[in-house]
């Protein structure tokens, strides 16, 4: 395998859709992404960087904060601080005029299928549902993910995408184990595994799993067909959990991760009536959904999704595609957020996670046009801290705040509006992507030799 070649600082460095077939409680560490003698562990190793202060920018903390003409100071792979035009820059850093541009933290996607759909999209690429069975816990994302697929640099160089969760597909009332990633160049998926993130469960209600199956004469053809199959699979899974295991089950052990708080579930869930029942099932067996995903009927139900500390993860305005989206209203997340429930805004899409940032300014917009007026600083949150807490891993990333990673991008305008783009992009530290340096734009060796893809003048 080849990548072509870019530079970072100091050395060269070689290089989906869910298809039909408050803080949230601190997550648990799972075994399974902390350790190194676990399967399939962490290899990730962040690219050398060098002490950095960005200086003069508008700065968007990602935890609801904005400083003018701010500063921000990171080395070692780690934010330093972060301050106003007054604070002192140690000796040694390399200084970059942010002035009229915008820092935010990197961008994170909660809701992702590059690697297990990716482009191109052909029958040979879609590795996203093992549509087999109503239940597959035992499968896991990061076993169908292609490295190499070219959305991953797209997401970084315009999107400003610097960590991703990457889900099975939505064909399964219990799809699989999800898997958060680092968006860097890697030959192998465990390279870019983000380290001591836990693992996520995608769970599906509604109109795809009763479709796929009940067509083929089998349970579940009905919603309540859904829950049945999904209680009993909790019933035998708590048993498993509880020592009855003559033989390993890897779809039990899954399960029995989530009843044991290590394993995060992430549900497919259209309606609103259906959310109210999957957290009333939650309670049945003693597990937290961490997030709603799609969720376009979240509106109606804001009190109940703020008091189980259970986030949105949605679209600005995609509805009415199909029945159980039909009562969709693009004021979904103002309302969320005037609730005081947890908002994040996700792709499900190769070309949406290229624009995450347009689709909060589109959310934010109509609900200013409902009298909802949220400013751009909690915006970014939905992008940056509020993923990162329904993923598990906000004491590690998603905000600028002293100790954490380095995950950062430097924008050439307000990130909120049409016009911008992400101008340079560090994860942990590295300078990643670069708009000004043609020799630090990754290119996945599969686009090498199509026209018009990643030539370096």
């Amino acid at each position: 395998m080849r990548y072509r070649a870019y530079l970072s600082l100091g050395g060269a460095i070689a290089l989906a859709a869910c298809a039909t077939t408050g803080e949230t409680r601190p997550a648990k560490t799972s075994s399974a992404s902390a350790t190194a003698d676990a399967p399939y562990a962490s290899t990730y190793k962040a690219y050398p960087g060098g002490p950095t202060a960005l200086v003069g920018a508008t700065v968007y903390d990602g935890a609801g904060g904005r400083i003018d003409n701010g500063i921000v100071l990171f080395a070692n792979g780690k934010v330093v601080a972060i301050g106003g035009a007054d604070m002192a820059i140690p000796a040694g850093y390399t200084q970059i005029d942010g002035t009229g541009k915008f820092v935010t933290p990197g961008i994170i996607d909660i809701h992702s299928h590059l690697g297990d759909y990716p482009t191109p999209s052909v029958d040979a690429h879609s590795d996203g549902n093992e549509a087999t069975s109503p239940t597959t816990p035992e499968v896991w994302a990061e076993h169908s993910v292609w490295p190499q697929d070219p959305g991953f640099t797209r997401a970084l160089a315009n999107g400003g995408v610097t960590a991703l969760q990457i889900l099975p597909g939505s064909a399964n009332l219990m799809g699989g184990r999800s898997v958060t990633l680092k968006n860097v160049p890697s030959r192998t998926v465990q390279g870019m595994k983000f380290p001591g993130a836990p693992y996520g469960m995608k769970m599906a209600c509604g109109e795809n799993p009763k479709r796929v199956y009940g067509g083929k004469g089998r349970m579940p053809s009905t919603r309540m067909g859904n829950f049945a199959v999904n209680r009993q699979t909790w019933i035998e899974a708590k048993e498993y959990a509880e020592g009855d295991r003559k033989k390993r089950d890897l779809g039990k052990e899954t399960l029995a991760g989530v009843l044991a708080g290590d394993i995060l579930v992430h549900n497919h869930c259209y309606r609103a009536d259906e959310m109210a029942l999957v957290l009333d099932m939650a309670k049945e067996f003693g597990y937290k959904v961490s997030a709603f995903h799609h969720a376009v009927e979240s509106y109606k139900i804001g009190d109940l999704l703020k008091a189980s500390g259970t986030c949105s993860a949605i679209w600005a305005d995609w509805y009415g595609f199909k029945m159980e989206a039909y009562d969709g209203i693009p004021e979904n997340a103002a309302l969320l957020q005037r609730e005081g429930a947890c908002v994040v805004i996700h792709s499900d899409d190769e070309n949406d996670i290229q624009r995450l940032n347009q689709e909060a300014a589109k959310a934010q917009a109509d609900g200013r046009r409902m009298g909802i007026d949220i400013p751009d600083a909690e915006v970014i949150s939905w992008l940056t801290l509020n993923p990162a807490k329904a993923m598990g891993i906000d004491r590690m990333t998603g905000s600028l705040a002293e100790g954490k990673m380095a995950d950062v991008v430097l924008w050439n305008g307000n990130p909120l509006s049409v016009y911008s783009r992400p101008e340079k992009v560090w994860v942990d530290g590295a300078l990643l992507f670069d708009a000004n340096d043609a020799k630090r734009r990754p290119v996945s060796d599969f686009e090498l030799g199509q026209p018009g893809e990643g030539d370096v003048k």
